[in-house]
């Protein structure tokens, strides 16, 4: 079993920058991929990012347009979103998943092997 652990959402306010972290923990044997997704209030949940053990391939959704960089430490089996100049509408809970494999081969969360509780983002006006 993984379990996987965001951490670092909180209230900002517009323009300011913010990094979220999810850690993984347990039985991480083989290669995976790391996304990051969100859900706003009455909206469908989306994928943000994801990237490859290897960081060989990164995926970003359009509305990130240049704003998010996703990354990992490997050795510490945690990922990050580095989010900048923040908008009210990326206002959501974001959930890190992984997914067993070297390629990024989906973007919908229900499909990734392991799925985090996810940390509150509130950006305010």
């Amino acid at each position: 079993q993984v379990q996987l652990v965001e951490s670092g959402g909180r209230l900002v306010q517009i323009g300011e920058s913010l990094r979220l972290s999810c850690t993984a923990s347990g039985r991480l044997s083989s290669s995976y991929v790391m996304a990051w997704f969100r859900q706003a209030p009455g909206k469908e949940r989306e994928i943000v990012a994801a990237n490859t053990q290897s960081g060989d391939s990164t995926f970003y959704a359009a509305f990130v347009k240049g704003r998010f960089t996703i990354s990992r430490d490997n050795a510490k089996n945690t990922a990050y979103l580095q989010m900048n100049s923040l908008k009210p509408e990326d206002t959501a809970v974001y959930y890190c998943a992984l997914k067993w494999g070297t390629q990024i081969t989906t973007l919908f969360f229900d499909q990734y092997d392991y799925r985090g509780r996810g940390t509150q983002v509130t950006v305010s006006s």
